[in-house]
């Protein structure tokens, strides 16, 4: 499971600039044979009071932690690849509209995950393809 976190000021993206974000978000990974119901994208709006960086306030940052749980990419020139896909992904969102962006991608171990009290199938499994096209999980 993808999970992304993005916080940004108050007012950074309209209802429908989030859903923009989180389609391109679920696309990049379902492009891959994620299930699209295992990409979360969380929007938290912080206020320019609480969101400093370097100890100043911003209204211009853009700060996401993504979590990765299905995939993990252990090939170092993979995991370059991966990011610089991720960056060209963000930039219409951020960069291309004024706002500074870092972003970091932590990697959860696959066996600390469950999903309605199930574990999830095995990568690139046939039940993992059952899953993508239900978009829910079931039973394997």
């Amino acid at each position: 499971m993808p999970l992304w976190h993005v916080y940004h000021p108050v007012d950074a993206y309209s209802a429908e600039q989030k859903r923009r974000f989180a389609a391109d978000v679920t696309a990049y990974y379902t492009r891959v044979g994620l299930p699209k119901f295992y990409v979360v994208t969380l929007f938290h709006e912080v206020p320019e009071s609480s969101f400093l960086v370097g100890g100043e306030p911003t209204d211009n940052t853009v700060r996401i932690v993504v979590e990765h749980i299905a995939r993990h990419l252990t090939d170092p020139e993979m995991r370059k690849k991966g990011t610089e896909l991720l960056n060209r992904l963000l930039a219409p969102h951020t960069l291309d509209r004024g706002l500074h962006c870092e972003f970091h991608v932590d990697e959860t171990p696959r066996d600390l995950w469950m999903i309605d009290g199930m574990w999830p199938p095995p990568s690139r499994s046939g039940a993992e393809e059952l899953w993508a096209r239900e978009n829910r999980p079931v039973a394997y």
